[in-house]
């Protein structure tokens, strides 16, 4: 999963970004509304969760642009402002779950993994291919009933992939949802994960496909 944080608290942006990449959730980090609004038109994301008073542009009007242009990322409203008027106000104008500060990481963490879940139209907190099997609680992958032994790139990559069974990934959105953005990642790293990956895979009744300048498909078999 890759989110979007607009968060202008730098102390909370820090500790956030460092405790939802240790439990495999990729963030990117802006500290104002302009950025956000930015990033959103930009880039790839699939949750974002937004403060609501940010400088430049506030999470407001972030989240009145983001619904304008039809753009359905779920979003989820990070902030101190615990008003039940400031609540409405936020899901009326189209945020899908609000989440006070000061906040369990364990509720944020969970409550995303829901959002990104409905908005995919997966309710079950387990994503399958045919015998392949994630369990987002115990963190794992399985293969017909047994612990599919991977590295963490390997499972970071075979996750991206089932969270868009049958829907092609190009080496970008791959790269993006993987690794950081601190690191220099080319797409030969990516060929070389899918190949493992293939191979772990070989003869199971799930397999990756390369669709030609489109990406890699994640599908039974």
């Amino acid at each position: 999963m890759r989110i979007l944080l607009a968060e202008d608290e730098h102390t909370l942006g820090t500790w956030l970004c460092r405790a939802l990449e240790h439990s495999g959730i990729q963030v990117e980090w802006v500290d104002d509304g302009r950025l956000a609004d930015r990033a959103l038109q930009q880039r790839d994301h699939d949750a974002l969760v937004l403060d609501l008073g940010l400088p430049g542009l506030d999470g407001h009007r972030v989240l009145q642009r983001l619904r304008e242009r039809d753009q359905r990322i779920p979003a989820l409203i990070l902030t101190a402002r615990d008003s039940v008027d400031e609540k409405v106000a936020a899901l009326n104008a189209g945020a899908d779950d609000f989440l006070a500060k000061p906040f369990a990481l364990a509720e944020l963490e969970a409550r995303l993994h829901a959002l990104v879940r409905r908005a995919r139209g997966v309710e079950h907190p387990r994503l399958a291919c045919g015998p392949l099997v994630y369990d987002s609680t115990r963190r794992q992958f399985t293969l017909h009933g047994e612990v599919l032994a991977l590295s963490p790139r390997e499972s970071a990559v075979l996750r991206a992939l089932a969270q868009r069974t049958g829907e092609p990934l190009s080496k970008q959105q791959i790269i993006d949802r993987v690794f950081s953005d601190q690191d220099e990642v080319h797409p030969e790293a990516v060929e070389v994960l899918v190949y493992r990956l293939r191979r772990r895979l070989e003869g199971s009744g799930a397999r990756i496909v390369t669709l030609r300048g489109l990406g890699y498909v994640l599908e039974p078999e």
